[in-house]
C-alpha cells in the first residue's frame, strides 16, 4: 500500500506541475517511447539475469508491495516452535526429536505453528542445526562460523533480485536517451516541415529522456529499495534461530535461550516478554491472537 501511495503522489506532483507550468498532457503520451524503453530494459533484465533471479524479482516485487515483512504472529511462532524443540532435546530421547526434525510436516510441534511451517526454507534452517545438536559432536563456536556463512549466503541469494532491479533502475536514463536519439533521427527526417510539426516532434522526442529518468529514479530504484528492505527483514528470522540455538548451546535453559533470539528482533516489532511466555504456555495459541 505503501509504494502504491508513493507512485501516486509522485506522480501526481509531477504532472500537476507539468500542467501548472502549462503544460499540456497529451504531450507526454507516447506510447512508441516507453515501448523502447520498456522493451529494452525488459530484454536486457533478462539478458543479465537467470530465469530464477527473473521469477524471484516478481515475486519480491509483490512482497515489497504487499510489505510482507515478518510481524509479531511470525515472531512468536517462531520463538514457540524453538522452545519447544529445546525443551525436547533437553528432555525426550534421540529418537522422539528426531521424528519431528526429521519430517517436520507430520511434526505435532510444527504443526502448532503453521507460519513457521510453510517457511520450507526456514524450517530446514531450524532442522538442520537441531539435527547437528543431537549429533553432538561439533562445538558451539564451529556451529556459530557454518550458520555465519549459511546466513551469507541465503542474504545473497534472497538479495539477487535487489541488485538485477538496481541495474535496470540504472541503466533506464540510458535507454530513455536511446529512445530520445530515434525520436531526433525521426525529427531530422521532418526538417521540411512546418515548425508546428516538427516541434512536436522533437518534444515527443525528449518525452524520451524525461521517461528513462523517471521510471529511474521515482519508480524502479524505490521499488529495488523496499524489496531489499523487505527481504533483509525476513533474513531477520535465521539470525534469530541462531542466536537462540547458540545459547542453548552454551548451557542457557530454554526459556533464557529465547532471550537472545528475542533480543535480535528491532526494539519496534519486538514482542514483549510476557506475549512469548504465552506463546510457549500456549503453543499456537497467543501466536494467532497477535495476528
Amino acid at each position: 500500500m505503501g509504494i502504491l501511495i508513493g507512485l501516486v503522489v509522485t506522480l501526481g506532483c509531477v504532472l500537476g506541475g507539468f500542467m501548472a507550468m502549462g503544460g499540456h498532457l497529451e504531450v507526454l503520451m507516447q506510447p512508441f517511447e516507453l515501448m523502447i524503453i520498456g522493451g529494452a530494459a525488459l530484454g536486457t533484465f533478462l539478458v543479465a539475469n537467470p530465469m530464477s533471479t527473473v521469477k524471484d524479482a516478481g515475486k519480491a516485487t509483490m512482497e515489497a508491495f504487499k510489505g510482507a515483512v515478518p510481524k509479531e504472529k511470525e515472531y512468536l511462532e517462531l520463538l514457540g516452535v524453538l522452545h519447544s524443540l529445546m525443551r525436547e532435546l533437553r528432555t525426550k530421547p534421540r529418537n522422539e526429536v528426531e521424528a519431528h526434525i526429521d519430517n517436520p510436516n507430520e511434526s505435532p510441534i510444527f504443526q502448532a505453528y503453521p507460519t513457521v511451517l510453510k517457511n520450507q526454507d526456514l524450517t530446514a534452517f531450524i532442522c538442520d542445526y537441531c539435527r547437528i545438536i543431537i549429533i553432538g559432536n561439533a562445538r558451539p563456536f564451529e556451529i556459530e562460523a557454518l550458520m555465519d556463512e549459511e546466513i551469507h549466503t541465503i542474504k545473497h541469494d534472497k538479495l539477487k533480485s535487489y541488485h538485477a532491479m538496481v541495474q535496470v533502475g540504472d541503466g533506464l536514463p540510458a535507454l530513455g536517451i536511446v529512445a530520445a536519439v530515434l525520436g531526433v533521427v525521426k525529427a531530422m527526417g521532418a526538417l521540411d516541415q512546418s515548425p508546428e510539426i516538427l516541434g512536436a516532434l522533437i518534444g515527443a522526442a525528449l518525452v524520451g529522456t524525461f521517461l528513462g529518468i523517471f521510471l529511474s529514479y521515482a519508480v524502479i530504484g524505490p521499488i529495488a529499495t523496499k524489496i531489499k528492505i523487505v527481504r533483509e527483514k525476513k533474513n531477520r528470522l535465521y539470525v534469530i534461530v541462531k542466536q537462540t540455538l547458540l545459547a542453548y548451546m552454551n548451557g542457557s535453559l530454554p526459556q533464557v535461550a529465547l532471550e537472545f533470539g528475542r533480543k535480535t528482533i528491532s526494539s519496534k516489532e519486538r514482542p514483549s516478554i510476557d506475549a512469548v511466555e504465552q506463546s510457549t504456555l500456549n503453543p499456537g495459541g497467543e501466536a494467532k491472537k497477535a495476528a
